[in-house]
Formats: structure tokens, C-alpha cells, sequence
């Protein structure tokens, strides 16, 4: 396993930086966000102007969320992308991912809600996972005002966004929620109990590190609840009636084969599955397309798939 050039330089610079690594989850949140802004040439481009950005408020068990309407162009109704963003349940805005909402917008023709569940350790589990099903629903009861055809509905995220996009899928199926007819789940987190191979097998010094994920996890979920398949979703009793899944892992990463076993899982209960390990590559370096071509290589596929989900 050797590290892409492009993304060897790019762990050399993240790993000078200060990330926060041994202060307090509420206190990093600050830190990422200062990172987020000294990377920002590296990531992706800004993409172009949706027809119009709009964030709501939605009402959610014990207070409030922000979700962030990136309308498509064009006469609707448009199919909806919900997008959850990483940072292990406890940091990461809506503001930082804003640029792959806009370029999913452009290439997906869909529009993209992206929501800003709240964040451990004071909101934790079920918290985000609960937040995410509120705004779905939200969603769709508000389809005709915002322009969506809310039969053609997919869900996707990031690590632990790609987890809350999973578990979104089974609340949906367990709870007769609205159809989800696609799920995007890149580097996901899957298995909460840090028992896959990949977790032990890829060094520390890769931007993720064992002693971070250990931190995140103890912020968000207590131990006795980590199979639980709303956190975990490898766990899930079936995982039959699930919508088709499109899966990337980075090879280089602690949470690889969590998307190996997810991959797995699926297939072994008849859903259709792509599932594709990046070469060379670590946890976050996917989102680098400015400087690495194989990352940008990846979204135009990924965002290609999508499309052709939503747009059958």
C-alpha cells in the first residue's frame, strides 16, 4: 500500500498543521474550522451558482436545525440529494462543504439539502440520526414549495456523514419513511466498535488516527449502544429493501473496511452495490480535486452515478 505522490504531499502539509488533536471536541470544532480555511485552495472548486441557496429552519425533538436548500436550475420539480457532512459527529459546518453541494447541483441536476444536524458531545446519539430523519421529512412535506419531486430522493455524506446517510436509509425503510432511491456513502463509518481489520492494519500518521476516531466515538455514542443499527449499520438485523448503494473507501484508511463490510452486507441481501477502493489514497484526500486528479477524477463519477440515478 504507497501513497499516491499527490496525496503523500498533501498528509506532509495537513500533518504540520494544528489540528486540534489533544484539546477538547468543542474547542477543535474552532480548530477544523481554521484548517478547513488555510486548505481551502487545495479542495474543491466552488462550482457554479445554483439557481438559489435558502436556508430554513426545521423543527426538530427538543429544539431546532438549519438545513440549506441549493435549488437546481431549470423547471421542476427536481429530484432531491440529501448531503450530510463529516467530522465525526461533533465538528464540520455546512459552510465547508458548500462547494461539492453546489458541484453535485451542476453535474447531478438535483437539488441538494444539506443539514446541519447538531453536533456531540452535547447532542449525543441518537441526536444526529434523529435530526437527519426530521429534515428528510421536513423535506418532503415542503417538496412543492421548494421545486422536488419527492419520489426521487437520494441521501449521501462523508465518514461519519456517510454513516448518518446509511442509518437514514434503515430509518426510512423501519419507520415506512419516504423512498429513498439511492445512497452515496463515501468513506463511511459502519461499524462503531472499531473491530475491522483496516482499524488496526493502517498506521496512525494518515489524518486519521486511532486516539481522534476513539475521541469522536466517546463524544457521540455510549459504549453499550455502539452495535445498535442506528449506529452502527453494519449491525442492522436485515439489510433487505435498502436502496441500491454507491461506496467508496480510501485505501489508506482506518475506516476502509467498514465500507468493505458494508459493501458486503449488502450485496449479501440483494441490493445493488458499486462499491470501489481509492488507490494511494487516505481518509479525506478524496475531497482534495484541486490538486489530486484521481480525486477529481472520482467525483465526476460518482456525481455522473448520481445523475443517472436520479434521472433514470
Amino acid at each position: 500500500m504507497d501513497l499516491d505522490p499527490r496525496v503523500r504531499r498533501l498528509v506532509t502539509i495537513v500533518n504540520k498543521l494544528d489540528r486540534g488533536g489533544t484539546t477538547h471536541l468543542v474547542d477543535r470544532r474552532f480548530e477544523s474550522a481554521g484548517v478547513a480555511r488555510r486548505l481551502k485552495g487545495l479542495v474543491m472548486p466552488p462550482g457554479p451558482a445554483p439557481a438559489s441557496t435558502t436556508d430554513v429552519d426545521v423543527a426538530v425533538e427538543g429544539g431546532r436545525i438549519r438545513v440549506r436548500i441549493h435549488r437546481a436550475h431549470g423547471p421542476g420539480p427536481h429530484p432531491l440529494h440529501v448531503f450530510l457532512h463529516g467530522g465525526g459527529w461533533a465538528v464540520g459546518t455546512l459552510d465547508e462543504r458548500d462547494p461539492r453541494c453546489r458541484q453535485i447541483v451542476a453535474g447531478a441536476r438535483a437539488t441538494v439539502a444539506s443539514v446541519e444536524y447538531r453536533l456531540a458531545p452535547e447532542n449525543r446519539y441518537p441526536t444526529a440520526p434523529e435530526d437527519c430523519y426530521a429534515a428528510l421529512l421536513w423535506l418532503v412535506e415542503h417538496a412543492a414549495e421548494h421545486g422536488i419531486d419527492p419520489s426521487r430522493i437520494s441521501v449521501g455524506g462523508e465518514s461519519a456523514g456517510a454513516n448518518l446517510a446509511a442509518v437514514l436509509c434503515l430509518m426510512a425503510r423501519d419507520r415506512s419513511g419516504p423512498a429513498i432511491a439511492y445512497q452515496w456513502l463515501d468513506v463511511p463509518a459502519t461499524d462503531l466498535t472499531r473491530s475491522q481489520p483496516s482499524f488496526t492494519s493502517v498506521p496512525d500518521g494518515l489524518l486519521l488516527d486511532a486516539a481522534s476516531i476513539d475521541a469522536y466515538l466517546d463524544a457521540y455514542v455510549d459504549d453499550d449502544r455502539l452495535r445498535e443499527p442506528y449506529a452502527s449499520p453494519l449491525f442492522a438485523e436485515s439489510h433487505e429493501g435498502l436502496p441500491p448503494a454507491w461506496i467508496m473507501s480510501c485505501e489508506l484508511d482506518k475506516l476502509r473496511d467498514d465500507g468493505v463490510a458494508y459493501a458486503a452486507a449488502l450485496r449479501a441481501a440483494g441490493v445493488e452495490v458499486h462499491h470501489e477502493v481509492l488507490a494511494g489514497h487516505v481518509h479525506p484526500s478524496f475531497a482534495f480535486t484541486r490538486r489530486i486528479p484521481s480525486a477529481a477524477d472520482y467525483e465526476r463519477r460518482a456525481i455522473a452515478a448520481l445523475r443517472n440515478a436520479l434521472h433514470p
